[in-house]
C-alpha cells in the first residue's frame, strides 16, 4: 500500500493505473506527476457547519469519481504536494466504498521531486470518464454513537492525532477545547520523516512509538483530528503496519467538540 517514487515511475504506462493528485489546482498545474489527474479535495468531503470533514453523499461522490475515470478494477495511487493528508483522506474514502486496490505515494510530490523525477506542467491531463456507482460499506468509518458506545471498552483505543495544544484544550477550534474522554494523543506529524521527503518513518520506529502508548495491533483503533484529514494519514500509517481493526471518525472534533452532550477531558 506504500509505493516509492521509483516504483511508481516504472508503472506509469500501466493502463490499469489511476494516479490522482490531491494538491490545489495551482500547484498541480505548476508541476505534477505525468499522467496524474487532478481531484479537488473539497469534492470528496461534505459539511454541516459547524461539523466539517464529513463523507459526501454517495451519489455525488460517485459522480466525482466517474469524472476522473475511476472504476473498481483500477489501481489508484494518490499523493499531494504537502504531507499526504489529503491523499490519505481520499484513499480512506475509497476504502469506505470497499475499494482497497490503492497505494499512497510515500512522501507524495516532495519525495518525487527529491528523487528528481520528471513532472508535467501547464495543463491538466486528459480524463476519460467512467460510470461508477458506489455505496458506503460502513467498515472504515466510526460515528459519534459508535464511539460513545465504546468509550470504556479496554479493547478499543481512541486515538487523537491533533497537536498537544489542541489535545489539552490550549488551542480551541470548537465550542469546547480538550479531547474525547479517554483518548490517547499521538500527533500525526510524528509519523513523518521531514528530513527524507516526508516519507513514513521506519516501521520499527513507528511501532515502538505507538505501542509505548498502548496502541497495539490486537485493539480496535479509532483515529480522529479536527476533520479527519490528519487522522486519515494516521489511518494509512496503521494500515501500513498491518493493524487489522482501524477506523476513522469523519466528523471528528468539529462534531464532538461542538456537541455539549459528548464527554470530554482537558
Amino acid at each position: 500500500m506504500l509505493l516509492q517514487p521509483n516504483e511508481l515511475k516504472q508503472q506509469l504506462d500501466d493502463p490499469n493505473l489511476l494516479v490522482v493528485d490531491l494538491s490545489n489546482k495551482e500547484s498541480y498545474l505548476s508541476g505534477h506527476i505525468p499522467k496524474a489527474v487532478h481531484l479537488d479535495y473539497m469534492d470528496i468531503v461534505a459539511a454541516r457547519p459547524p461539523v466539517m470533514g464529513l463523507l459526501p453523499d454517495a451519489h455525488n461522490l460517485s459522480l466525482t469519481l466517474s469524472h476522473i475515470g475511476f472504476t473498481p478494477e483500477r489501481h489508484v495511487v494518490a499523493y499531494d504536494n504537502e504531507s499526504n493528508a489529503r491523499a490519505s483522506r481520499f484513499l480512506w474514502t475509497l476504502e469506505e466504498l470497499g475499494h482497497e486496490r490503492s497505494s499512497l505515494l510515500d512522501g507524495g510530490l516532495k519525495s518525487w521531486l527529491e528523487e528528481e523525477h520528471l513532472v508535467s506542467q501547464g495543463s491538466e491531463e486528459t480524463k476519460v470518464p467512467s460510470d461508477f456507482h458506489g455505496h458506503y460499506q460502513g467498515n472504515k468509518a466510526a460515528d459519534r454513537e459508535y464511539i460513545l458506545a465504546r468509550l470504556f471498552d479496554p479493547n478499543v483505543v481512541i486515538l487523537d492525532v491533533r497537536s498537544s495544544a489542541e489535545y489539552h484544550g490550549k488551542d480551541v477550534r470548537a465550542k469546547r477545547g480538550g479531547h474525547i474522554l479517554g483518548a490517547v494523543n499521538f500527533e500525526w506529524i510524528q509519523a513523518i520523516d521531514q528530513e527524507h521527503g516526508f516519507r513514513f518513518k521506519p516501521e520499527s520506529e513507528l511501532r515502538l512509538s505507538l505501542e509505548s502508548l498502548g496502541i497495539t495491533p490486537e485493539k480496535e483503533v479509532i483515529c480522529y483530528c479536527q476533520t479527519h484529514q490528519r487522522s486519515a494519514h494516521t489511518f494509512m500509517v496503521l494500515k501500513y503496519l498491518d493493524y487489522p481493526h482501524i477506523k476513522g471518525y469523519p466528523g471528528a472534533w468539529s462534531e464532538w467538540g461542538n456537541d455539549p452532550d459528548t464527554p470530554i477531558e482537558v
